[in-house]
């Protein structure tokens, strides 16, 4: 393209038409322009793109007006100011305005834009309800929501505002005021004027907290600890300032404390472990084992919270800052002066604190336990364990028995607070005497009669009867079974009584061994037969025995099976034993086939003594009776 030749431009519409315009677009109604629009539609336009008309307003220009500045109309300072506004004016962001009207729900607000701004107007309280005329800071929503209005809110822009502060606060560390306006789970809402924070229950006090509705509506001085800018939480805590101060004054306490320094200090919070104490800007440890030199459960049974003690520093960490406190250390040790305060033998009172299956352990003194071993409860009852006769918590009197200050143990004594049965046991029950019983006890070697409240003898299974082998005393007695018994030995030393029944009468066995002379015919009922021989039960039930001799297995067998329990069977005294309550008979039948029936005969016509002394029996015969006689005895 030729540059000499002129090129057609549009011409600029001057700044007041262009006013002009703005203003009354913004002021026409949508009902005009919809008519208006419908009008043109209707209306068929002709242009002739050949006529000269159609460049009437085209202006010509050279190439050299290009380069120079086209001169604008003067704007005025109102004009500019409402320009510049216009075009600053953002949303979401604080920005200034004018009220230009209150009514009974809305405040108006002039940000300079198209239309008129609208707060709700309970956002401002009555107190601070603005004049018309007045300038305020507001948040900008939107610029028009579906109405055509402009969005405003007074307290999204006191929030912003507040929260650029509050975030400057924390990244400073600067101490600001709250005041606390509910509680919720956990610990309480704290308003910061006009941004809500929460403010941890462990966090309110550097000691805990029980009451917590005692700080509602309460302005306190606070620390910014977190700040989330995404989620927009402020958590703060006046605890942080405490320590802050303490800090300084618990160095200095550090610097001066020494191990057995007497500190008072105020009870601050107790636990199952021991108690915590408030030294005036320290915490230190009362541990409950150093509570008391006696035996405690829990702290709280000697402490209460808010008390004020009086202890000793018996350790401390200066960099864990940590102290150990004792409160017994105060007071002597009990056991410096136990030998004085309880000698040997004298009666003493406690509580029952301990108990284990070998006895009872006895608090006589704070800090002092003494023993009674279950041997020591009673002179006449066994125990077996304490729990028998003493519970927890019991008052019990005593005797010292003995002390043993380097192991600090003491020995006492219940049974020793009355005077022993057994000392005078030998002149009560004298040997011979009779004297009635209950029976307590069977056991399988005798019975346990109780001759008076702890006192009991033994009757053994060979002193129920002269004639009759007792294998069990329930063959003779029976429990709780009221009997007359002798008195047979008496040991005060071992603490043993020997009873006997059949010693109420006299031994029958004198004049039983003449009925039962050597070769004399007796009949008895088979009460067992064994493979060695057979048991019968003579008269007056004395056991009878008739030996099978030197037969073989078979012939056992052969014989055994014609005999049965309960029949009767005869045979002749060989020999008598008064001890052992047998009679050794000889039976033709069940005897040794080798021996002669003669011999036998020439044995027993030929002796002169009685039974129940020593005979002499033939060798063939005495091997087999001796070797019968004893297992079948048994």
């Amino acid at each position: 393209m030729n540059t000499t030749e002129k090129q057609p431009v549009a011409e600029q519409p001057s700044e007041d038409k262009t006013l002009e315009a703005s203003d009354n677009s913004a002021t026409e109604s949508p009902a005009a322009s919809t008519d208006n629009a419908e009008n043109n539609l209707d209306k068929k336009v002709k242009i002739d793109y050949l006529g000269s008309s159609l460049f009437n307003e085209v202006k010509e220009i050279s190439p050299q007006d290009l380069n120079q500045d086209i001169e604008l109309e003067e704007i005025t300072p109102d004009q500019e100011r409402y320009l510049s506004t216009f075009s600053d004016i953002s949303e979401r962001e604080i920005i200034s305005g004018r009220v230009i009207g209150i009514n009974d729900k809305e405040v108006l607000i002039d940000i300079g834009f198209k239309s008129e701004g609208i707060i709700n107007k309970d956002e401002f309280a009555m107190e601070d309800l603005p004049d018309v005329g007045g300038k305020i800071d507001v948040y900008l929503e939107r610029m028009e929501d579906e109405s055509g209005k402009t969005v405003l809110s007074k307290e999204k822009a006191d929030f912003l505002r507040r929260w650029i502060e509050l975030r400057d606060i924390h990244d400073t560390g600067e101490i600001i005021k709250g005041k606390i306006i509910k509680r919720i789970k956990g610990g309480m809402v704290v308003d910061l004027k006009g941004v809500q924070a929460f403010l941890p229950g462990s966090q309110i006090d550097v000691r805990p907290v029980k009451d917590f509705d005692k700080y509602l509506n309460l302005e306190m001085d606070l620390k910014v600890v977190k700040f989330n800018e995404m989620r927009k939480n402020v958590v703060v805590s006046h605890k942080a300032i405490l320590e802050e101060s303490l800090a300084e004054k618990r160095d200095e306490i550090f610097s001066k404390l020494e191990v057995g320094a007497i500190m008072e200090g105020r009870v601050k919070n107790i636990t199952d472990f021991g108690v915590f104490i408030d030294l005036g800007g320290i915490d230190g440890l009362l541990h409950i084992t150093d509570l008391s030199w006696g035996r405690i459960n829990h702290p709280s049974e000697i402490i209460s919270m808010e008390d004020t003690l009086t202890v000793k520093v018996i350790d401390f960490d200066n960099e864990k800052k940590r102290v150990s406190l004792g409160l017994k250390q105060l007071t002597p040790h009990p056991w410096e002066t136990v030998e004085t305060d309880f000698p040997q033998g004298e009666k003493v009172k406690g509580k029952v604190v301990s108990m284990t299956n070998y006895g009872a352990f006895i608090e006589i003194k704070s800090g002092i336990e003494g023993l009674i071993h279950v041997s020591e409860m009673s002179w006449t009852r066994h125990v077996k364990n304490p729990s028998e006769l003493y519970s927890l918590g019991d008052e019990v009197e005593a005797v010292v028995l003995s002390i043993d200050t380097e192991e600090r143990k003491i020995s006492l004594g219940a049974k020793q607070l009355t005077d022993d049965p057994w000392d005078k046991i030998e002149e009560k029950y004298g040997i011979g005497t009779s004297v009635e019983g209950k029976v307590i006890n069977l056991t399988q070697f005798g019975a346990f009669v109780e001759l008076e409240e702890g006192i009991d003898g033994l009757i053994h299974v060979s002193d129920f009867s002269w004639t009759k082998v007792v294998k069990h005393p329930r063959e003779m007695i029976e429990k709780d079974q009221k009997i007359e018994v002798r008195i047979l030995e008496v040991s005060r030393e071992s603490r043993r009584i020997s009873l006997g029944i059949k010693q109420l009468i006299e031994d029958p066995w004198p004049e039983l061994v003449k009925n039962f002379e050597t070769g004399s015919v007796h009949e008895g009922e088979i009460v067992k037969i064994l493979d060695k021989g057979i048991i019968l039960v003579l008269q007056q039930d004395i056991e009878g025995i008739i030996p099978f001799g030197r037969q073989t297995k078979k012939q056992r067998k052969e014989i055994t099976q014609k005999y049965n329990v309960g029949q009767k069977v005869s045979g002749s005294v060989m020999e008598v034993k008064p001890e052992n309550k047998k009679v050794i008979l000889f039976s033709e039948e069940l005897s040794d086939k080798n021996i002669q029936k003669d011999e036998i005969k020439d044995f027993l016509d030929n002796q002169e003594q009685p039974a129940g002394e020593r005979i002499e029996i033939p060798e063939n015969l005495s091997e087999d009776i001796e070797s019968n006689s004893d297992p079948i005895s048994d």
